[in-house]
């Protein structure tokens, strides 16, 4: 092993075990994104002056639409993972489409569900369908951030082989005797860190005024991210490399960057920020 390169530093990937029950790493991070996302959502909806006044998504409504937004994640993900991943295999093993313990989730196909749930929810509940998309795209990067943690726990989704004099180069367990870029630390940083910093500041300087504007922004920058994560990624086995050296990855992410610029400057000319009166103003 070359003197610079990191041996990865092997998890279980069950996080927690009782008898015959046991809860890997990949569920908490699910969990754990829906409920953190669920707590920042709801402190945001409380913050009038983010909104310029009353937001227009009650307290109950969004305890409401977890649900929903759940349910849209894991079959959108699912269903996503088996049409755009592998969906010879499924065609050959229908069965094991609903095996989700064996891994096999994609974002695209989520974030769809998560968006089909946002329409759906709006229109039986009459709930503006922007605002709604501005709260929980905010949220996203949080649970995109600890989702990329649970590949890297897991040690799959690794990078391509790296130059050995990369300090942080890392020889992962299933990926050969080659260093490898961690690519799902970088993944971690720009669609979870960055993503969320980025939106949070947007938030704090109005954002929320502009409905459509906060989701725009985050499609179009996770694509940015996703496709700039993905020049580290190694691609899926059964897919490989497709047209000129891109990935899935990135060809499903080219769409998103053009629907969210699209998004952002439709919400930029649509409506101008509420003016919040300020104190003692009659």
């Amino acid at each position: 092993m070359p003197f610079l390169t990191i041996a990865f530093p092997v998890f279980d990937p069950i996080a927690i075990a009782i008898g015959p029950i046991a809860i890997r790493w990949y569920a908490l991070a699910y969990i754990g994104g829906i409920v953190l996302g669920w707590i920042y959502a709801r402190s945001l909806l409380k913050n009038e002056k983010l909104w310029g006044g009353p937001a227009p998504i009650t307290l109950p409504q969004l305890d409401d639409f977890i649900l929903w937004v759940t349910v849209g994640i894991i079959l959108g993900g699912r269903t996503g993972y088996v049409l755009f991943y592998n969906l010879s295999f499924f065609v050959a093993h229908p069965a094991e489409i609903f095996e989700l313990w064996k891994g096999g989730m994609s974002f695209h196909g989520g974030f769809l569900g998560c968006v089909a749930a946002v329409i759906w929810f709006c229109r039986k509940n009459q709930l503006p369908i922007l605002s709604l998309g501005d709260i929980t795209t905010a949220v996203g990067p949080i649970g995109l951030f600890l989702g990329r943690l649970a590949n890297f726990i897991n040690s799959e989704l690794w990078g391509r082989p790296a130059d050995p004099s990369l300090p942080w180069a890392m020889v992962f367990p299933n990926g050969g005797p080659l260093p490898r870029h961690p690519s799902q630390l970088y993944e971690a940083g720009l669609e979870g860190i960055l993503l969320f910093t980025i939106l949070a500041v947007m938030i704090r300087l109005g954002a929320l005024r502009r409905p459509g504007l906060i989701l725009g922004s985050f499609i179009a920058l996770y694509g940015l991210a996703r496709i700039t994560g993905e020049c580290f990624r190694e691609p899926d086995p059964q897919l490989g490399f497709l047209w000129g050296g891109l990935t899935m990855g990135m060809l499903l992410s080219v769409p998103m960057v053009i629907a969210g610029a699209v998004l952002i400057v439709m919400a930029w000319r649509r409506n101008h920020p509420k003016q919040v009166p300020a104190e003692g103003r009659p």
